[in-house]
């Protein structure tokens, strides 16, 4: 992992800003001669800039996104824990900032993106794609930077952040504002609200035929269910390796997203978006129902759709990620 440090205040659609910036990132591969052979992945809510660890299905030699041919780039979203600046990141006292850490907005995210694309001394990218939240970085980059992003894989993600959306993130910060350790200032401070948010998190990341057929009993138990025991087990592992901060602020920046502010309107916007596009969409998605996708790939006028058959929901994409390598594969969208 490497990580950019820019000492330049870093100012926020909000009006506050960060100083310093700093992101964490990982490459693979080699940049070519030309310039031309640059994948940027962006990734979802609480991933990392390591995309070759979580999507290893697609990500590495011989991959759909092989790199031996391309030179990829992932970095860790402002906000996060992994790395780029966010709510565990030192203030001038040397404490971590926590809950004094201020709104970023995705748009932030993806500006945030572009000093190190800048700094990379990237002019090109040939694909850009995202899942998710990720998705929702891809389509701002490319209103945003429409001569230096070429192609987009917007996947399982949506133009604006919808009511049904951002009630689902309202409800898990309910739940980590509850706790009250969370306004301890301290690193472990709401993580039994964490595990709480996680576990809400997980019914609309997933199905109830997943759920009926994984989670089911073949006794006659009236207690000790599979699926609480999932559920519980799923919001430990998260509380284990993320910040209940920075699940705070990259929720309100996930609500924050709509790629219309300020551009006449979701449909102006996706009109308006130059590159060649590929838009996935999932059958089984409850957070960002098919529909969402559709309508993007309805408006961008360089557009295909293809849908991933999944029983596993909105996390397909992390899931079935044969599945979407086929996808990729047939549509030959990185040539």
């Amino acid at each position: 992992m490497h990580t950019y440090r820019d000492p330049l205040p870093f100012v926020l659609e909000g009006g506050s800003s960060i100083s310093p910036l700093e992101i964490a990132y990982h490459t693979y591969g080699t940049l070519s001669a030309d310039a031309d052979n640059v994948i940027w992945i962006c990734h979802a809510l609480t991933g990392n800039s390591d995309a070759a660890s979580w999507w290893s299905g697609l990500v590495g030699p011989d991959r759909i996104i092989d790199t031996n041919r391309y030179f990829v780039v992932c970095a860790n979203m402002i906000g996060s824990c992994y790395g780029s600046t966010g709510p565990t990141s030192p203030s001038e006292t040397g404490s971590p900032l926590f809950g004094s850490f201020p709104l970023v907005t995705a748009r932030d995210q993806v500006r945030a993106f572009i000093r190190l694309r800048q700094e990379l001394g990237v002019e090109r990218i040939h694909t850009l794609i995202g899942g998710s939240m990720g998705g929702q970085h891809v389509l701002e980059w490319a209103l945003l930077e429409p001569k230096v992003v070429e192609r987009i894989v917007p996947v399982a993600t949506n133009s604006k952040h919808s009511p049904w959306a951002v009630a689902f993130n309202t409800a898990q910060r309910l739940a980590l504002e509850a706790d009250p350790t969370f306004y301890e200032d301290r690193p472990e401070g709401g993580a039994a609200g964490l595990i709480a948010a996680r576990a809400m998190g997980m019914i609309s990341y997933r199905t109830p035929v997943l759920f009926n057929v994984r989670q089911r009993e073949d006794d006659e138990r009236i207690e000790d269910f599979h699926a609480d025991s999932y559920q519980r087990h799923q919001g430990l592992k998260l509380a284990h390796r993320f910040s209940a901060h920075a699940y705070h602020a990259l929720t309100r920046a996930m609500d924050s997203h709509d790629i219309g502010r300020g551009r006449g309107g979701i449909g102006v916007a996706l009109r308006s978006i130059t590159a060649k596009t590929l838009v996935v969409g999932i059958d089984s998605d409850l957070l960002f129902p098919e529909a969402e996708q559709h309508f993007i790939g309805d408006m961008i006028p360089r557009s295909r759709y293809r849908r991933l058959t999944s029983a596993a929901g909105h996390d397909a994409f992390l899931i079935d990620q044969r599945k979407l390598s086929i996808i990729l594969h047939q549509e030959n969208i990185f040539s």
